[in-house]
């Protein structure tokens, strides 16, 4: 179901118009015979262009919510394969001889806390993001409601990233500390030069190692962004071909209205 369809679904109720099933999907059969703009949708309707423009932006602050909820908490990247944070590629050869040595728990510890950082940052997210639905301009509006699949994603990315990653850091490093990643991380180089028995790694790791520490910091924030993306990704999917997925009482509410 297209984007405009869901748009004005919710946008009917908030703007006190009444229509009926039959009648929405006669409109939904205009739109298949030629009338293709958004703006000639919402006008068969008796809306203006700003009330539909609301619909989409409810519809977008949903799926933002929806996205920070579900990375925000405890496992939402590390038990997520689409979003987990992966060892950087610098610590992989590492990684790989620590588990043939059998201490493959020290390299699942520092796979953990660089994942729990990430999800202690993500709620800041937020509000960034429903200030960026807020201030959404109707040329944006229209770009997104006549846009590839992907035109809501691409314009939270344009319009938030750069202040997304500058909230997101500070967080991170405050994360990284409490969580305990910098300690991981020692515990794998001390493994790697050779330290606790492991000699064996330490003509192969220990060079790795030795080197400075990589920015762990800078490395989770970039991921932790590009998990929250993906997620919202995945949320403006939903919200283009199965509006029925959304369980808000907003949604409820809006399919019960036109249901009867």
């Amino acid at each position: 179901m297209k984007l405009y369809t869901l748009v004005l679904m919710i946008a009917l109720p908030l703007a006190g118009v009444s229509v009926s099933g039959t009648d929405f999907f006669d409109l939904l059969k205009k739109k298949a015979t030629g009338e293709s703009s958004p703006a000639g949708a919402a006008a068969a309707l008796g809306l203006s262009e700003d009330q539909m423009i609301g619909g989409l932006k409810e519809a977008l602050g949903n799926g933002v919510q929806q996205a920070v909820a579900h990375l925000g908490k405890p496992d939402g990247f590390l038990k997520d394969l689409a979003v987990m944070i992966p060892m950087p590629e610098s610590l992989r050869k590492v990684d790989k001889s620590l588990r043939a040595l059998g201490q493959g728990s020290v390299a699942d510890e520092f796979l953990a806390t660089m994942n729990r950082a990430a999800e202690q940052a993500t709620p800041e997210a937020a509000a960034i993001l429903g200030n960026a639905v807020k201030q959404m301009s109707i040329a944006d509006a229209r770009s997104i409601l006549t846009g590839t699949n992907n035109a809501a994603t691409q314009y939270f990315r344009r319009s938030s990233e750069t202040n997304l990653y500058a909230h997101f850091l500070p967080i991170v490093k405050a994360a990284t500390e409490k969580t305990g990643v910098t300690a991981a991380y020692k515990r794998m180089a001390d493994l790697g030069a050779g330290g606790g028995g492991f000699g064996a790694l330490g003509g192969f790791g220990g060079s790795l190692l030795s080197k400075q520490m990589p920015d762990i910091d800078g490395y989770v924030t970039h991921k932790a962004l590009d998990g929250l993306f993906t997620k919202i990704s995945e949320q403006e999917k939903l919200i283009r071909e199965n509006p029925v997925a959304r369980s808000t009482d907003l949604l409820k509410k809006v399919f019960g209205n036109l249901q009867k």
